[in-house]
């Protein structure tokens, strides 16, 4: 397995994760897809990472379960903010420096605020993007949101 940037950036911050691989289908790449393939965790607690703005500059990350959809009026709730929309699949790599199905709320070209499903708090560990597809690295929920300075809020319908 290959050494990401997420995983880098977990072990110089002391933050206690496990790493499993899937084989991702360049053609399906919903997450329902790859957290059929863990092993270690149940599907409801693989989470993906969604990128939305509030103006032309403003972005946000939303962490919400795979098989749940954004609730764009609880997403604009939680960031305190009036209208919350995604952003295209297209301007992701620009943006965040990661590509569709390998997107982690860790590691982006910039700090942006980032928010997690209270579902999260469910369980003792999560899955989420190891900045590379085909890798999932898990670990506490709790431990991601101090990690990204980020937010817990109701964010699906």
């Amino acid at each position: 397995m290959i050494k990401t940037n997420v995983m880098r950036m977990l072990d110089r911050a002391k933050i206690f994760y496990e790493t499993e691989e899937y084989q991702y289908d360049k053609d399906n790449l919903d997450g329902l897809h790859a957290a059929a393939q863990i092993k270690t965790i149940s599907q409801e607690q693989c989470f993906k990472t969604l990128v939305a703005r509030t103006g032309p500059r403003n972005l946000l990350v939303f962490c919400i379960p795979v098989g749940k959809e954004l609730d764009l009026k609880a997403a604009a709730v939680a960031a305190k903010e009036k209208r919350v929309e995604l952003i295209h699949v297209k301007e992701l790599p620009a943006l965040t420096g990661y590509i569709r199905g390998g997107c982690s709320p860790i590691g982006m070209k910039k700090a942006y605020p980032v928010f997690v499903d209270k579902s999260a708090e469910k369980y003792d560990k999560i899955g989420i993007s190891g900045g590379h597809r085909g890798i999932q690295v898990i670990l506490s929920p709790s431990a991601l949101v101090e990690f990204v300075h980020g937010g817990v809020a109701h964010l699906t319908r």
